[in-house]
């Protein structure tokens, strides 16, 4: 179903697709910036709860600076020095971070208009042209990205892309989920579960260092479910650096494999994270000072994690991690899957 979002300040007419199941669970998804907007799911009690962040219309999106329920490329996460190098040359981003380019500088996906190519009750298909040169990054794209909602309570998010010419893509998307609703407060009494041995080291600037540290005997181990605030506030480099969670976890396995949980307590509501990717940043929103989102809400610090899967930050400049580099006729194709159900607790 669609329905009217609002009009940007440039007077583009943005729309919602609302995608529904049998078993009562909803999503909505903008085609401005392809963002994630609802997550409704039934709780213990039936009581339907929406467990992302987001704004009421597209004016919340379009002056946002959090990515909320955003589609993030070309490159997520960080590339040290804003430069890299493909095939002897290289190529110069903007640097948004520092001296460091996020999310692939300031022309954001999220803050562009996407063609809507399908769209039906089950999933909807979003593509976005970026020409070569764009954000910096080599190389004509059609980028697409498809969210389906099954009735398995999956929410599918599917990225492809076939470049004209070598180039690197590491989509992700940034949703903010608090399982106990999404203007409930705290996560720090939600539990996390992240199917990790080791996590990759970074500097005070969130650039990988290269090295690769076992979790065991440090907070981030998530190998066993835990209390997200039970070891936030510790004296460990890592948290000290992100001011709580904000790093990237290497996953254990290959292909498409359960990679993470989160659980609520308070509504028996549970969210598996399914992926084909090596890794995935857990945050825990540690630096939402005060936003005003949906329906009043006020969200404020660690209200809601992220799980983003993707390729290593700064890949491409740590020939030992698995890198991002799509070369020309060759298919970016990979799958994030969110399974949500209800249940009460296990622990």
């Amino acid at each position: 179903m669609r329905s009217d979002f609002g009009r940007t300040t440039k007077g583009e007419a943005a729309s919602l697709y609302t995608l529904k199941n049998r078993g009562g669970m909803e999503i909505a998804v903008s085609d401005y910036g392809a963002v994630l907007v609802k997550v409704l799911i039934p709780d213990r009690d039936g009581n339907q709860q929406d467990v992302v962040l987001g704004y009421d219309d597209v004016a919340g999106y379009e002056s946002g600076t959090l990515y909320f329920g955003a589609a993030v490329g070309r490159i997520a996460n960080r590339i040290g020095g804003g430069t890299f190098e493909l095939n002897g040359r290289t190529y110069a981003l903007t640097q948004n971070d520092g001296q460091n380019t996020l999310h692939g500088g300031t022309d954001y996906f999220d803050k562009r208009m996407w063609k809507v190519e399908e769209a039906d009750d089950s999933h909807v298909a979003l593509k976005l042209y970026s020409p070569d040169g764009d954000q910096g990054f080599p190389g004509a794209v059609d980028i697409r990205v498809t969210y389906t909602l099954t009735e398995e309570n999956e929410v599918k998010i599917h990225y492809y892309a076939v470049p004209e010419e070598d180039t690197i893509l590491n989509l992700t998307n940034h949703s903010y989920f608090n399982l106990s609703g999404h203007a409930s407060g705290s996560i720090l009494d939600q539990e996390v579960m992240i199917c990790a041995d080791a996590y990759t080291r970074a500097d005070a600037e969130s650039i990988p260092t290269g090295e690769i540290v076992p979790v065991e005997g440090t907070p981030m181990d998530f190998r066993s479910r835990k209390v997200v605030g039970r070891e936030i506030e510790a004296d460990y480099e890592a948290l000290i650096f992100g001011q709580g969670y904000d790093h990237n976890w290497v996953l254990n396995g290959s292909g498409n494999r359960y990679a993470a949980s989160m659980y609520s307590d308070k509504t028996g509501i549970e969210m598996k994270v399914y992926t084909d990717l090596p890794g995935m940043q857990f945050y825990t929103g540690n630096f939402i000072v005060q936003e005003k989102g949906k329906k009043g809400a006020d969200y404020r610090r660690r209200q809601a994690a992220c799980f983003e899967t993707q390729y290593f930050p700064d890949a491409v400049h740590k020939e030992h991690f698995e890198g991002p580099v799509v070369r020309a006729g060759q298919a970016y194709d990979t799958v994030t899957t969110y399974q949500f159900s209800s249940q009460t607790s296990s622990v």
